[in-house]
């Protein structure tokens, strides 16, 4: 990867921007003023959710910012996801067309149901819902956050359905490598949220140590290792000068030593969110 203008392509033939802006989080005015800095800073990728109250902060900053002539909206890559209270084929409709009147855009690029929900068992209905937008030309792509192989094997043995991108918990200290593994084996992207674990992988020693060798800061070496993982990856930050600086990420390397090094971080307790086998309807959101 070279460039904040990097893409993958999708399975269903999108190119995603690999590096993004997450808002989990933020309140209106830190999003809208990340949002802009973003754009600004040159990231094509902004991803929000439902359940996060501040869609249409991001819409008031992608309008003001196409407005400004900063950027085209054919050329960002908008992201936002279903939430788990209106999993349902009506409901999953019903839900995205008041994300997209919050966004103020009249498609999305990514539209991705939030959680499987085992308990409450509508992740199918709910899928169904997203395929109905895709072919309306409503969304350009569809995925799924958080899913796992049982659940994905029941979406794609069910609908013949495989999403396009899997958004999951993944970080240093929880570095999925059977999940990464198995989405690869399925062709679906996989994305990280949370990216930087919380913040609690940056005081790491190992990490702070490969970040002086390379001269840059603790994130902006986790963000280049998910990287060359092959990760879509979509940091969050209020501070327009940390969104600025997560995105100067591609003027070094790390060699496969230093990878291996970060990789090694990972702990059988180092999960910061829910585990999407036990997160259902009624509880309230993790970090994705």
């Amino acid at each position: 990867m070279d460039s904040i203008s990097d893409t993958i392509t999708l399975n269903d033939g999108t190119p995603v921007p690999v590096l993004g802006l997450g808002v989990w989080q933020l309140d209106d005015d830190a999003t809208y003023t990340s949002t802009r800095a973003a754009v600004e800073a040159g990231y094509r990728h902004i991803d929000t959710a439902a359940v996060y109250g501040n869609e249409a902060a991001v819409g008031r900053a992608v309008a003001d910012a196409v407005a400004a002539g900063d950027v085209r909206r054919e050329d960002l890559f908008i992201t936002t996801k279903l939430w788990n209270a209106d999993q349902g084929l009506d409901e999953g409709c019903a839900a995205f067309q008041a994300s997209l009147d919050r966004l103020g855009l009249e498609y999305v690029d990514l539209y991705l149901l939030h959680w499987p929900c085992p308990a409450y068992d509508r992740y199918i209905d709910a899928y169904r819902a997203l395929t109905t937008l895709q072919g309306l030309g409503r969304v350009q792509s569809i995925g799924v956050c958080n899913f796992y192989p049982e659940v994905l094997d029941d979406l794609e043995q069910t609908l013949g359905q495989v999403p396009a991108v899997n958004q999951i918990e993944l970080h240093p200290g929880f570095s999925q490598a059977e999940q990464r593994a198995d989405n690869a084996r399925r062709g679906i992207a996989t994305e990280a949220w949370s990216p930087l674990g919380k913040g609690a992988v940056l005081d790491d020693p190992v990490i702070g140590e490969i970040a002086r060798e390379h001269g840059v800061t603790p994130a902006q070496a986790v963000i280049r290792w998910h990287l060359q993982l092959g990760n879509i990856v979509i940091p969050r930050s209020s501070r327009p000068e940390r969104v600025r600086e997560n995105a100067d990420v591609f003027g070094f390397t790390l060699t496969d030593d230093e990878m291996d090094r970060i990789t090694a971080l990972d702990r059988e307790d180092g999960r910061v969110g829910p585990d999407p086998r036990e997160m259902n309807a009624g509880t309230p959101v993790g970090d994705a």
